[in-house]
């Protein structure tokens, strides 16, 4: 059995769940507090905290984990990512208060103090950047600590930057862009066909994202135009419609952002009968 660690509770675990879900790997564990899931005849699932993931991963008690690129730059554990899942999105950020006057990492007083959770991080990046701080490990509410003496900036995740705001600060650069990514351990890579065939699934979900498919009657007179209007991957698909005479069916994969000026394009081309329908799975 492949056994893949997942998040157990937040928007990680929410968004890993609906991922495998969308892939064929239904996540079905006997109630909301299970420990364990079945996620098909040859996957298992087991959900613990994302920040403990990597040291699973790492340690083998797990072939494969899904958490944050944050996290496994943090556990310094030695973990290859596989599939960059897409979801998660947010920034590790350093972060003043708005009357500090620091607008940059170069205004940073000799010895500054930095509080964060993220410490193995927070040291590198001060140390490329050599600049000579004192970093503060704290578990949680790293908002705080410059407002009572504690830190000078801190190093925190961001993602909308509300928080910050509300809590007087202003974002002074960015330390590391995170997202969920599907990682093994790089000295103890588990099968190689079950991972592939694991990869793919997801890849064939995320590659579906965002894309609609196109299907339209028009003109075979009219085909250069259409090639112009639906790229699609490696062009439109052209099918001979049984009786059609003058009109063929053209289908094409286009981004969802750009189905509105499609149908128009496709509406000035004289073409019937167009239909937009969302993806499932797209493979290459």
């Amino acid at each position: 059995m492949f056994r893949i660690a997942l998040p157990n509770k937040g928007r990680l675990a929410d968004e890993a769940r609906d991922l495998f879900n969308d892939a064929g790997l239904e996540v079905r564990a006997r109630g909301e507090r299970a420990l364990t899931a079945s996620l098909g005849n040859a996957f298992e699932a087991v959900f613990v905290r994302a920040r403990d993931i990597p040291e699973f991963v790492a340690d083998g008690a797990a072939e494969a984990g899904v958490t944050g690129r944050d996290l496994v730059e943090e556990s310094d554990r030695g973990l290859e990512s596989l599939v960059d899942l897409e979801f998660g999105r947010c920034r590790l950020a350093v972060a003043a208060t708005d009357d500090s006057g620091i607008s940059t990492i170069e205004q940073l007083p000799a010895r500054a103090r930095v509080a964060t959770s993220f410490p193995r991080i927070a040291a590198r990046y001060f140390a490329r950047a050599e600049r000579d701080v004192e970093i503060v490990p704290v578990s949680g509410a790293a908002e705080i600590a410059p407002h009572i003496g504690i830190a000078d900036v801190i190093v925190d995740l961001v993602s909308t930057g509300s928080t910050l705001r509300v809590n007087g600060l202003r974002e002074v650069a960015t330390v590391l862009e995170s997202s969920a990514h599907l990682v093994v351990a790089r000295d103890r890579r588990p099968d190689q066909t079950v991972t592939c065939e694991l990869v793919t699934a997801l890849e064939s979900v995320l590659r579906a994202r965002g894309k609609r498919y196109v299907m339209a009657n028009v003109a075979r007179d009219r085909l250069d135009d259409v090639r112009r209007v639906l790229p699609g991957l490696n062009g439109p698909t052209v099918v001979n419609i049984l009786d059609g005479g003058r009109l063929v069916a053209v289908h094409a994969v286009v981004d969802a952002t750009l189905i509105y000026r499609t149908i128009a394009d496709l509406k000035a081309l004289g073409a019937e009968g167009i239909l937009v329908t969302r993806i499932e799975r797209l493979m290459p």
